[in-house]
């Protein structure tokens, strides 16, 4: 089964004392390029995941983000209690002193002392790795395989509807170069009749060389053979089924192989020299041209 270069997964996992959010998507690229959006502070992490996703992937700009945060914050802001027993000591020494010289004040309410605390650096602002990085590594990189399991699953999802385009236009291709002899051979027959009608009035008129005359008709009859463009044709037919059958990273050579199936369509149309010939071969420029937008997306 081929695989498409496009796909998306996402998981969640907590452990370690951390929770984590993990996001795996890629598109379509010329070879591989892995861009890994991880925190900072689990040593040995990113190498780790660059191996697995290398072992696996061959094509695609894939793109991994880990969320990393610890429990604690779950629960919302932690405040430092030494930097709230401060506060609270600084309040009631100023109410005493207020009360002492008679000035009256208003009741300090919660929400206040907490936005001063915020503001102070009550609060931690990130998540630090647990007391054991190395336990935490090995936690993350046993929670990524599922991730990456449904990662490649979708890209299996979508190469199998990426291989029923191909087998469609594969079909067509070989369809058209069939109906392709069967005009070239109806071709011939009415070549051959109006080059005997353009000879006879040639040799009414003036003195042939018949041995001129031969090179020139054999001249004409190469260059409008295209028995070798259809035998081609048929091979790469052939060989872009096997492909296919094959499976895996086969998105290069078909690739290669709808420039030789264009290139062989291009030749058709140019020694044609028959309007039903030259319809059949842009028909097929057509086919390979969708083939092509289909085998961008293959690995």
């Amino acid at each position: 089964m081929i695989r498409s270069m496009t796909g998306i997964a996402t998981g969640r996992g907590a452990g370690e004392g951390h929770r984590w959010t993990w996001e795996l998507r890629a598109v379509n690229a010329r070879g591989l390029d892995l861009r890994l959006r991880l925190p900072e502070g689990v040593p040995g992490l990113e190498a780790a995941l660059r191996r697995r996703l290398g072992a696996v992937l061959t094509r695609g700009s894939v793109t991994l983000s880990l969320r990393l945060a610890r429990d604690a914050e779950a629960a919302g802001p932690a405040i430092d209690a030494a930097r709230l027993d401060a506060a609270l000591r600084a309040v009631a020494e100023v109410e005493a002193r207020a009360a002492a010289a008679g000035v009256p004040l208003a009741p300090v309410r919660a929400t206040d002392l907490l936005t001063d605390l915020l503001a102070g650096g009550g609060v931690p602002s990130e998540a630090a790795p647990g007391a054991d990085p190395a336990a935490l590594r090995e936690a993350l990189l046993a929670d990524v395989e599922p991730v990456l399991a449904a990662f490649l699953a979708s890209r299996e999802a979508e190469g199998a509807a990426l291989e029923t385009a191909l087998r469609r236009e594969i079909g067509t291709i070989e369809r058209l170069a069939g109906a392709a002899r069967a005009a070239a051979g109806d071709r011939e027959a009415a070549t051959a009749e109006a080059l005997r009608g353009a000879l006879a009035r040639v040799r009414a008129a003036v003195e042939v060389d018949e041995d001129r005359l031969a090179q020139e008709l054999a001249l004409i009859a190469v260059k409008g053979d295209i028995a070798e463009e259809l035998d081609r044709l048929a091979a790469h037919v052939a060989q872009a089924r096997a492909f296919l059958a094959e499976g895996g990273a086969v998105g290069r050579r078909l690739d290669f192989l709808t420039q030789e199936v264009n290139r062989e369509a291009n030749t058709l149309c140019s020694k044609s020299g028959d309007t039903a010939l030259t319809r059949l071969g842009l028909e097929m420029k057509a086919a390979v041209d969708r083939m092509r937008e289909q085998v961008q997306n293959v690995e």
